[in-house]
């Protein structure tokens, strides 16, 4: 991927470059890609609990719930991992 930027932002990513100590501009951006990826993540999870609380009224977890949870995370867990590979 190439990405161009106005002169004005190219300055500034030097300046944060030489600022932060980061070797090159392609660093900081993809450091700045990789916060940014794990704040989404931070608001999905965050986002849920209020999804659970409008969903309705309580139901008794079961076991199949349960292993249903279980799955959904371990793949979730698997997907993050590959993401960051």
């Amino acid at each position: 991927m190439n990405l161009s930027l106005p002169a004005p932002l190219r300055s500034w990513v030097e300046q944060q470059v030489a600022l932060r100590g980061y070797d090159s501009p392609a660093e900081f951006v993809r450091d700045v890609l990789r916060r940014e990826q794990i704040a989404a993540a931070k608001a999905r999870v965050d986002q849920r609990p209020l999804e659970s609380i409008e969903s309705g009224p309580a139901r008794r977890m079961d076991r199949k719930a349960w292993d249903r949870i279980r799955f959904e995370g371990a793949a979730l867990a698997r997907q993050f991992r590959v993401a960051w590979v």
